[in-house]
């Protein structure tokens, strides 16, 4: 599935309706780079999810951010992960198969941990179309 979204509005406001759809054990991996809303969205998500922590940032040095909602939030940014061994070492196994929800951005990097049930979310600019216009693609494999 493919969405366009106009304004960083709309991608917050895709992450909510996610959210309020995720179920426990449920697993998104987040894609795109640097700057094109992954955060943006993943407040969106969090909202939907319950989340009333007004301050959802990337966890781009601790790994890992824990959120309170309906459901766990559990936010991974693997983005400086080095090699495989290194999420052994953040009891991802224990978040990935628990009740919560895990959103994982950069999880292309670690695509081989990633259970086959995600859901790969994928944000893209496009400058032609204007600043603030994403293309958002949703699959349920990498």
């Amino acid at each position: 599935m493919i969405i366009e979204s106009y304004s960083p509005e709309e991608t917050k406001a895709l992450g909510k309706k996610i959210g309020e759809e995720a179920k426990p054990g449920s697993i998104y991996c987040l894609s795109g780079d640097l700057g094109v809303g992954k955060t943006v969205f993943t407040k969106g998500f969090a909202q939907g999810l319950g989340v009333t922590d007004k301050y959802i940032t990337s966890p781009t040095f601790t790994i890992i951010n824990e959120y309170q909602g309906r459901l766990s939030l559990y936010h991974f940014d693997v983005y400086r992960i080095n090699c495989i061994e290194e999420m052994d070492d953040t009891g991802y196994e224990d978040y990935f198969f628990g009740n919560g929800v895990c959103l994982v951005e950069w999880a292309e990097l670690v695509k081989e941990i990633i259970p086959q049930e995600a859901v790969w979310i994928t944000v893209e600019k496009n400058l032609e179309k204007g600043d603030d216009y994403r293309k958002i693609t949703i699959n349920n494999e990498e």
